[in-house]
């Protein structure tokens, strides 16, 4: 049985259905439910067929905890966003333990997915699967820790192939189930160095990321192309991996995971300066692009009230649909507040607003290239296709597998002559556009 549907655990249950076990998935979310039991996905990495597929395997879904039956695994991954204080709010996971202690019974193992601080199996999940089961982890049942690895839009990397660390008092049961679905499992000492290494993993590129971006600020200043010198120093073959600046991060990883670890330090009575230090840079970053843009239109002597900004990619990530915690609704609504004249243009994103406002889409890329006072690109979808000796006829769209080369946002930028060369971009140095009207992008930003 797996808790919760979304984008981490439908693959997982696609994964377990393809493997033979016979799965159901539990969500609150009727409309997932009847849909996936219609054989349609919500998620953009599982195709309907897939669906299909899984639901001739016996696949089933349900938001009644009554139809769940007697399984012999739960694992549990839910959302852990933050409270309004910034602070971590475990409520989905409460929830979702105390329905698996009412399913629990002797012999069965309980796994923890969702990303949380490190604790949080031994002191929250355990004790109440243990209260509401009247069952002794250990003894009765097994549980286990293992983060989730699920990396949206990558066609590299799936729950097969990426390593799967597990950690628990019980870790062997998990390690057999786990490896029913992955390549490789990695046993952890416990579960506390199980949930510190998915905090560990996204705090890295968290404070990394906030790296670059308080670098690409001054190397503005200072007439230095960072994204060329990144280059460079990534031709080193050891002891260097590239990172790259943008309008901030998004996605539902970097931007939460670390506060949870710096909450956990907390506790401790003392703050963890790296996180916070790295907050800080990466939430100014929305705010440095607007002043980039007031910048480049003062440039051409033009007024941020009144010009047409066109925005390019308004997900947390490229090629995907997610949304979540993407800056660009941040600076889409501090470039509406100063009076621009928004325009959006995302091959994802059917509507999208921002300073609480709905923002018209573009639906004719060229024509509002050539009507925008300013052209930020924010994030580098694929946009279109050049149509090659395998398929010379093919027209612009979504991602074609046959098609000789894909076009991306930032082609057809410079395809109009507003982009001098590969890398320029107003959080960086570089040659600016001559042009009657300001162009410029914003180089594109990444999320988990």
């Amino acid at each position: 049985m797996v808790i919760g549907l979304g984008y981490v655990e439908l693959p997982l249950a696609r994964e377990a259905s393809l493997s033979g076990l016979r799965v159901v998935g539990y969500d609150l979310n009727e409309e997932i439910v009847a849909g996936l039991n219609s054989g349609r996905s919500h998620v953009g990495d599982i195709p309907s067929a897939d669906v299909a597929e899984m639901l001739a395997k016996g696949f089933r879904a349900t938001a009644a905890e009554t139809e769940a039956g007697d399984p012999e695994t739960i694992v549990i991954c839910v959302p852990t966003p933050l409270s309004a204080d910034s602070t971590p709010d475990l409520t989905a996971v409460s929830a979702a333990t105390e329905t698996a202690g009412r399913l629990l019974r002797p012999g069965m193992l309980v796994l923890l997915e969702s990303t949380t601080y490190p604790g949080t199996t031994d002191e929250i999940v355990r004790p109440l699967l243990e209260k509401i089961s009247g069952l002794t982890v250990g003894v009765d049942f097994s549980l286990a820790f293992s983060p989730e690895r699920i990396d949206p839009g990558n066609p590299d990397f799936g729950l097969r192939n990426t390593p799967k660390v597990v950690g628990g008092q019980t870790t062997s049961c998990a390690e057999r189930f786990y490896g029913k679905l992955c390549d490789q499992v990695i046993r952890a000492r416990s579960t506390r160095e199980a949930e510190m290494a998915k905090l560990l993993e996204n705090t890295y590129r968290h404070v990394n990321i906030a790296l670059v971006n308080e670098m690409a600020v001054f190397c503005h200043e200072l007439g230095i192309d960072l994204w060329d010198a990144i280059r460079c120093a990534a031709t080193k073959p050891f002891g260097f991996q590239a990172f790259h600046p943008g309008p901030g991060v998004g996605g539902h990883c970097i931007p939460i995971d670390p506060n949870y670890l710096g909450y956990k330090v907390r506790t401790l009575g003392y703050p963890f300066r790296f996180v916070e230090l790295a907050q800080e840079i990466n939430c100014r970053m929305p705010g440095y692009v607007v002043e980039r843009a007031v910048e480049l239109l003062n440039g051409a002597a033009k007024a941020l009230n009144g010009a047409r900004v066109l925005l390019l990619g308004v997900t947390n990530k490229k090629d995907v649909a997610d949304q979540r915690e993407s800056p660009v609704k941040v600076i889409g609504g501090k470039l509406r507040a100063r009076g621009a004249d928004l325009v959006y243009h995302d091959p994802h994103v059917a509507q999208w607003s921002a300073g609480g406002e709905p923002t018209r889409r573009a639906d004719d890329l060229d024509a509002e290239l050539a009507a925008a006072d300013l052209v930020i690109l924010l994030q580098d979808h694929q946009v279109g296709v050049r149509p090659g000796p395998d398929l010379p006829h093919c027209p612009p769209g979504p991602r074609h597998p046959w098609t000789s080369r894909r076009i991306e946002y930032r082609e057809a930028v410079s395809k109009r002559g507003l982009w001098p060369r590969c890398g320029t971009s107003p959080l960086g140095a570089g040659p600016e556009p001559a042009a009657s009207r300001v162009r410029a992008a914003a180089h594109p930003h990444r999320g988990c």
